[in-house]
């Protein structure tokens, strides 16, 4: 028989296109979607068992399909439909402990494959200019998405240590955009208006929604010579935006707040349930995350097709134009370089070097 795999969180987006790519890899003779919501989207030829992982079902259902591969996907920042905080992280935290119990249990399950995100490194003002996968974090995520991530991988190296004839693969993805992102970050980047912490500009990395499906490919399958995929490994596009840059090119303004403001800010967006704009996302819209992605080339052996400048173009297209279309920045700042300064020379002549500083981070 032929490979058997079990994917969770299958009413997303990412995990529906995942169900349907993973169907035509060689070997796979068939494809178990769980979800507790019925996906919008087709699943191709999928299975579909309808099924809370936060219950004691995962058990039987990995013994009646005799499944050897699963693909947590199951782990998210942002509800799927009118769900609270608390069903997000029950969802999260005691769904992955059942998962992983029940994968303890079957002697069938060969890899474990678990979407993870760069958010457990958190973000202080004292972190490293860049984070490896051993990096440890200056200050723990004390709460949000970024506290369930830390507790997910805590469980998961306590199931690798009691399965070790099982290869785990945890992946920490940057934040993920695309044409149809899902998650807290593209909310904000959504607002008609950004909310920005004074004297701050954080650096920022992004991963396309393709190069996540890719990715997960590789390591539910089979290592590629001279690639090994177990172990736990950084998924991010090549470079780095800062927040400022990501405004101009989506052609919105910012709106600075002093730290002591932004809780709240925060709490006033999600009063009115515009965008989770939890502490840990302030703290990353405040201090920003670069991580390392030397192992994601080196012993994972993939390499993203996008870069993070352009997953964040594609996003932006997928937005349409913001309240300051960029082309209108461009021209509004030539116009005012030509003007004359006092002593009679132009703005191009004694400032050219910010002038294309600005029309570099368009």
């Amino acid at each position: 028989m032929g490979k058997v795999v079990l994917v969770t969180g299958v009413a997303r987006q990412l995990g529906g296109r995942f169900v349907r790519r993973v169907q035509r890899e060689p070997g796979v003779d068939r494809v178990i979607a769980v979800d507790a919501v019925a996906p919008a989207h087709p699943l191709g030829d999928a299975e579909f068992v309808r099924a809370d992982i936060r219950q004691s079902a995962l058990a039987r259902i990995l013994a009646r399909h005799a499944v050897d591969t699963v693909v947590h996907l199951d782990v998210s920042g942002k509800a799927l439909g009118a769900g609270g905080r608390t069903g997000i992280k029950e969802t999260n935290v005691i769904g992955t402990m059942h998962l992983l119990g029940a994968c303890q249990k079957s002697p069938t399950v060969q890899r474990l494959v678990v979407k993870s995100s760069t958010s457990v490194y958190g973000s202080a003002p004292r972190d490293p200019a860049v984070f490896t996968e051993t990096t440890p974090p200056k200050s723990l995520p004390s709460g949000g998405f970024a506290k369930d991530a830390v507790e997910v991988e805590g469980y998961v190296r306590g199931f690798a240590r009691r399965r070790p004839d099982v290869a785990v693969c945890v992946l920490r993805f940057a934040n993920i955009l695309g044409p149809r992102p899902d998650s807290p970050l593209a909310d904000y980047l959504s607002l008609p208006v950004l909310p920005t912490v004074f004297g701050y500009d954080p650096r920022l990395q992004f991963v396309h929604e393709d190069d996540v499906i890719e990715v997960l490919g590789i390591a539910a399958r089979e290592p590629r010579r001279g690639t090994l995929n177990s172990g736990t490994f950084n998924i991010a596009g090549d470079g780095v935006l800062l927040l400022s840059q990501c405004s101009r090119r989506l052609g919105k303004p910012t709106v600075p707040v002093l730290l002591p403001a932004v809780t709240w800010v925060g709490s006033a967006l999600r009063t009115i349930g515009m965008t989770d704009f939890s502490p840990e996302q302030i703290r990353l819209l405040t201090h920003g995350r670069v991580v390392s992605t030397v192992q994601m080339r080196e012993t994972l052996g993939f390499r993203p097709e996008f870069t993070t400048a352009e997953t964040f173009a594609e996003f932006a297209r997928s937005r349409g134009p913001g309240l300051l279309p960029p082309e209108t920045v461009g021209r509004a700042v030539d116009r005012l370089a030509e003007l004359p300064l006092p002593g009679g020379a132009g703005a191009r002549e004694r400032g050219a070097g910010a002038v294309e500083t600005i029309h570099g981070g368009r």
